[in-house]
C-alpha cells in the first residue's frame, strides 16, 4: 500500500492536516481538496487510488459527488471512504447507497482510519484467476475488470463486481452475511452485515430483471448465487 496517493476532501484545513500526517506516517501520498469543485478537478487529474470525502462540503455535497464519482466510467472504480459527524444509521446506509465503500463518523482516531483506509484498498485490488466466467449471457472478465450483460457494459461499483466474482466462483452454495463479509471484504470488522444486504440490493439492479434472480435470498441464513429458481 506504500506509495499510494490518498485524496483528503474535506472544507476544515486542521481536519486535512490532522489525516494527512497520520497518512504520510503510514506512507501515503496525500493530495487535498476543500470543495466538491477542487476535489474533482484533482481526482481528473492526479488519478488517486482513494478518496476520503467528507459529506458536508460548501456548495456542492459530499455524497453529490461521491453519486457523480461512481456514475462516471473513468473514476467508478475508485474507492471511497465517507467522513462525517452525521452517525445516524440512515445516513450511513445513504452513504453506501451512493457506491461509498466504507464510511467513517467523526470523531475517529487515525489508528482506525488508516486500518479502514488499508482494508478498502485491499479490497479494491483483489482479483481471483484470470478465466473469464460465463452464466447465461453474464459474462464476468477478470483481466480487464468488466461485466457484460448478452454483450453490452454493466455498470456496477468495485464491490458489486467482487460480490459478483465471489458468487460466480461459488455457484449454487448458500453464503451467510458474515461469510461474504470474509470472502469479499476481507473479513474487516469494521463493516457491519447490514452493508452486505445495501450491496445485494445494487448488484441485483446493476444485473438487472434478466439476471437479478440469480442472486437469490435464502431466508434464515443469507444468499446463494444460483441458475435453479
Amino acid at each position: 500500500m506504500v506509495g499510494r496517493s490518498i485524496l483528503i476532501v474535506d472544507d476544515e484545513a486542521p481536519i486535512r492536516e490532522m489525516i494527512a500526517v497520520a497518512l504520510e506516517m503510514a506512507g501515503y501520498d496525500c493530495l487535498e481538496a476543500e470543495s466538491a469543485p477542487q476535489a474533482h478537478a484533482i481526482i481528473v487529474d492526479r488519478k488517486p487510488d482513494l478518496i476520503l470525502l467528507d459529506w458536508m462540503l460548501p456548495g456542492t455535497s459530499g455524497i453529490e459527488l461521491a453519486r457523480r464519482l461512481k456514475r462516471d466510467e473513468l473514476t467508478a472504480s475508485t474507492p471511497i471512504i465517507m467522513l462525517t459527524a452525521k452517525g445516524e444509521e440512515d445516513n450511513k446506509i445513504q452513504g453506501l447507497e451512493v457506491g461509498a465503500d466504507d464510511y467513517i463518523t467523526k470523531p475517529f482516531s487515525p489508528r482506525e482510519l488508516v486500518a479502514r483506509l488499508k482494508a478498502v484498498l485491499r479490497r479494491a485490488g483483489a482479483s481471483d484467476g484470470e478465466t473469464p466466467i460465463e452464466v447465461g449471457g453474464l459474462l464476468l472478465d477478470p483481466v480487464s475488470h468488466r461485466v457484460t450483460i448478452d454483450g453490452r457494459p454493466a455498470e456496477m461499483g468495485p464491490t458489486e463486481y467482487r460480490l459478483l466474482q465471489f458468487f460466480m466462483t461459488h455457484q449454487e452454495r448458500a453464503y451467510t452475511r458474515g461469510q461474504l463479509l470474509d470472502q469479499v471484504w476481507g473479513g474487516n470488522v469494521y463493516v457491519e452485515e447490514r452493508t452486505v444486504d445495501v450491496h445485494i440490493r445494487r448488484l441485483r439492479k446493476a444485473l438487472g430483471d434478466a439476471y437479478e434472480n440469480l442472486v437469490q435470498t435464502v431466508r434464515g441464513t443469507g444468499y446463494r448465487f444460483s441458475t435453479k429458481s
